[in-house]
């Protein structure tokens, strides 16, 4: 099935919302978004980016407005869609067709519309990658006898501390984490990363 299949079955399949969906499908068509259908929901989208899905549960049907966080809402009627998770999508839910005030609804469609044709959007900052660094307690000996050492290993980026760090703790004899310290101090003092000649 092509996308216009699923989203004309969507509708047409049999459900106690089966009206109230009708109602805000033709509230959508009647504005210029294009009709299509994802993650199993009929959506509506202006320039390729999504504005509103209109979706139907067991006990409610409704809007999602995926930048709905910048409507106005003068209703106060719009809920995260899941909180602690959804930053910037809203949903409007309803519980009969009675509940669908035509002209509120369409006021809020029209705004979500309009807002991404400005391009008004949530921008999506990508989390960094923390990388934790365990100092083994022979490394921090080290240090407390080479203070030198210790404030340039302080400005190895985390990477190369986290190498350096495994490197003294994946020694599973004494002899050779001593050998290994030796080896490592007057690199970290020069700022150097243990791998460094090899990249």
């Amino acid at each position: 099935m092509d996308t216009s299949e699923k989203t004309e079955a969507y509708y047409a399949e049999e459900h106690p919302f089966k009206t109230g969906i009708a109602l805000l499908r033709d509230l959508a068509l009647k504005t210029d978004v294009l009709e299509t259908y994802k993650w199993n929901f009929p959506t509506y989208t202006i320039n390729k980016k999504n504005v509103l899905a209109i979706c139907k549960f067991k006990n409610h049907f409704g809007i999602w407005f995926f930048n709905g966080v910048f409507l106005s809402d003068p209703e106060n009627i719009l809920e995260n869609a899941q909180k602690g998770k959804t930053q910037a999508m809203r949903h409007w839910k309803f519980y009969s067709e009675k509940d669908v005030d035509l002209l509120n609804v369409s006021a809020y469609i029209n705004e979500a519309i309009e807002n991404q044709k400005k391009g008004v959007e949530l921008l999506r900052v990508p989390k960094k990658k923390t990388t934790s660094v365990v100092v083994p307690i022979e490394l921090k000996d080290a240090f407390n006898i080479h203070p030198k050492a210790k404030s340039a290993f302080r400005k190895l980026t985390p990477y190369k501390q986290k190498e350096y760090t495994e490197y003294i703790a994946s020694a599973k004899r004494e002899k050779t984490k001593v050998n290994r310290l030796e080896k490592i101090l007057p690199m970290i003092i020069d700022g150097k990363g243990l791998n460094d000649m090899y990249r």
